[in-house]
């Protein structure tokens, strides 16, 4: 079976964001997870149900506060960081705010999350200087590259100066025009306030989107089609490749030489579980359910005791959970002709 990242929800008294992973040839992931929050000794995670699938993440938790006070904390979920540039991404920019589509409930009830968004430039905030030009945060958006060609030529210097947009060159149909790219990071985190009341469980979940990244061929084998190589020994440790996803592989490869017809192509979804280690003790109960989508996808990942449960789905359960590594999980994709 394959390999294992995730991000345990969390309360957060130190806000922090995840990054966007380079992809191979076509499209970028982005590594989610739940909530984020600081060390703490007085809320334990006793369950977490995880399932992960191409189109959607659904985390189940109950928590307790173990002392005799109630315990009020921020909570937040940070959203994947958006790069500028021209990165590829697998999501729709122009989709707004809420691109992954998050929710979350506690008890049962819809919480109603505040959304903090800064644009930075090599980590330092220059959200203001977008916002007194009235310029969209989200890069890539369609509205966002309206507002920046509608920027005074001042404006637009001011910009490159400060590393904000670099200047490009192309015909967009019209003639030769220079276009301004945005080239800072978007850094957003949905937050809110809650209580752990004392001696207390309280049930927390949220749904979102998957973000799926991947390329165009199978990329795991080196040039004479044989598992070796830097690539290999990579995904080797962080899907738990085994021989049938080799031969798979080499099986794409061999019909791409003879007939030039492509079998597979990878998908990966990164999700960050490192963050469970925050709470008071370890995760008491923690069940992964990895969904492949297709009963034609071949998926592979790191863990311990994996079950087929159904025609796609694999299930892990662990008891007294200490996350040692994030969940990285590699579909093979079959190409339809």
């Amino acid at each position: 079976m394959a390999s294992m990242k995730s991000h345990a929800i969390a309360t957060l008294l130190l806000l922090a964001a995840t990054h966007a992973a380079p992809a191979n040839d076509t499209t970028a992931e982005l590594k989610t997870g739940g909530l984020v929050f600081v060390q703490t000794e007085a809320i334990s995670m006793v369950e977490e149900k995880l399932y992960i699938s191409p189109s959607e993440v659904r985390v189940d938790y109950r928590f307790r506060n173990t002392t005799d006070s109630d315990v009020e904390a921020l909570v937040a979920f940070p959203v994947p960081d958006i790069e500028g540039g021209y990165a590829m991404v697998s999501f729709d920019p122009n989709a707004g705010d809420n691109f992954l589509g998050f929710e979350t409930t506690q008890d049962g009830q819809p919480i109603v999350a505040e959304l903090q968004q800064r644009a930075t430039v090599s980590d330092v905030d220059l959200t203001a200087e977008l916002e007194a030009e009235n310029i969209p945060l989200m890069p890539g958006a369609e509205v966002t590259e309206v507002a920046l060609a509608a920027l005074s030529p001042e404006a637009a210097a001011r910009f490159e100066g400060l590393g904000l947009v670099r200047v490009e060159q192309w015909d967009d149909g019209s003639g030769m025009k220079a276009h301004l790219v945005p080239l800072w990071t978007l850094k957003s985190v949905y937050w809110w306030k809650t209580v752990y009341p004392a001696n207390s469980e309280v049930r927390v979940s949220h749904r979102y989107a998957s973000s799926v990244g991947g390329t165009v061929d199978v990329t795991y084998l080196d040039e004479n089609g044989e598992p070796r190589g830097e690539r290999f020994a990579d995904y080797e440790k962080r899907y738990c490749l085994d021989e049938s996803m080799v031969r798979i592989a080499q099986k794409t490869r061999k019909a791409q030489i003879e007939s030039g017809t492509q079998l597979y192509v990878e998908n990966w979804i990164s999700y960050i579980l490192m963050t469970g280690n925050n709470w008071a003790g370890p995760i008491g109960s923690f069940t992964l359910t990895v969904d492949k989508g297709d009963p034609k996808n071949v998926v592979s990942f790191c863990g311990e005791g994996v079950t087929k449960t159904g025609p796609t789905t694999f299930e892990m359960t662990m008891t007294d959970f200490y996350p040692d590594r994030d969940l990285e999980i590699l579909l093979l994709v079959p190409v339809n002709f």
